[in-house]
């Protein structure tokens, strides 16, 4: 139990949705559903009466949407936000322009009574780590960005790879990176926690900011260069060999490994014993510990790993751990990360390199 309640206020027009979300957090010894709003005029005077730690958003509302209200908030108020988004292709690009905007994290709005089950689970892991969540680094993460990196000479081993896991926070640490590569990189493979209607629409935007080519991950899609694989979300991805000299991904279902699907443990440690000599690995910004491990099998595999630093991190959770366990050579900020990704990857495009 955490030595103190985080206190929620939910905020949706839907009365069932309303209802069915403060149910799921009563049952929870962390939490504390402090009230209720229907619209952002109600939210914000509940927000100065009850001073919430965390909010719950309907992207989707009458008199204002939750996109502009949160835009006002992190402005005005700045404080953690989970938003609660439709299925919809729309809601779905409305998502990750709230995340754009400073939100912390994004879940598909409840419906029914299967939000009784893993979605509720789900909604209770997102509260608690906005509640851990660093209040210096949400907002704007992009404002530091630099230019896009320079391709080089190298010459790139044809069995490299660069393997990259994220969570809370993950999606725009992502496109900071990915703002500065080239495009000339060996082939990249992300695993994202994100829900499963929100990982195309992620990709599209991770690809219209980057100089390679990203997009959602196919089973059976072979990994090469310039190309950048996304795990589809409520998918497992792993790695597999393809022939003598190639790598492709498997795409699967299977039961959520430590609360999550895909799991970056997953991937990561399918990848140590095929690609770890020369692979480049990394784990961003998130709540628990996933990846650590499989990030561990990789540095003992031989490839060059690193972590996401606290100051940089919205939740220094899964790099913390991965840091302490000894599986992440370097700590890195986020404005660093790309730079390193290109040295190392040039570094291990020769012998066994060391950093």
């Amino acid at each position: 139990m955490l030595a103190k309640k985080i206190k929620v206020l939910v905020v949706d027009d839907s009365i069932v949705v309303r209802k069915m979300v403060s149910d799921a957090l009563r049952n929870d010894p962390d939490l504390e559903v402090v009230g209720t709003a229907t619209d952002p005029y109600v939210a914000r005077d509940k927000i100065l009466e009850l001073k919430p730690d965390v909010l719950t958003l309907d992207i989707e509302m009458p008199k204002m949407d939750g996109l502009t209200f949160l835009k006002i908030l992190m402005k005005h108020h700045p404080m953690p936000v989970i938003i609660m988004s439709s299925l919809t292709q729309a809601g779905s690009r409305m998502a990750l322009d709230a995340l754009e905007a400073g939100a912390v994290d994004v879940l598909v709005k409840p419906g029914s009574a299967l939000f009784l089950n893993d979605m509720a689970s789900e909604l209770i892991l997102k509260i608690k780590a906005a509640g851990s969540s660093r209040g210096a680094s949400r907002g704007g993460v992009s404002a530091g960005v630099g230019g896009r990196i320079a391709s080089g000479p190298v010459r790139y081993h044809s069995k490299q790879m660069i393997f990259l896991g994220a969570s809370t926070g993950g999606t725009e640490a992502l496109k900071e990176v990915f703002m500065q590569l080239p495009g000339d990189l060996p082939g990249i493979c992300i695993v994202q926690h994100i829900p499963g209607s929100f990982s195309g629409p992620f990709a599209e935007r991770l690809n219209s900011v980057s100089a390679m080519e990203v997009r959602e991950a196919r089973d059976g899609d072979v990994i090469r260069p310039g190309l950048a694989l996304v795990a589809p979300g409520d998918f497992h991805m792993i790695l597999q060999r393809r022939g003598a000299d190639g790598f492709m991904v498997q795409i699967k279902q299977g039961p959520k490994v430590m609360h999550h699907r895909p799991s970056i443990d997953l991937f990561f440690e399918s990848a140590a014993p095929l690609a770890g000599l020369r692979a480049v690995a990394g784990i961003f910004t998130g709540m628990g510990r996933d990846g650590a491990d499989g990030l561990l099998a990789l540095r003992r595999a031989g490839a060059r790993t690193f972590a996401q630093d606290e100051k940089t991190s919205i939740v220094y959770g899964m790099p913390r751990v991965a840091f302490e366990v000894g599986a992440a050579e370097r700590v890195l900020p986020l404005q660093g990360i790309a730079a390193y990704i290109v040295k190392a990857a040039a570094l291990a495009s020769a012998a066994k390199p060391a950093l």
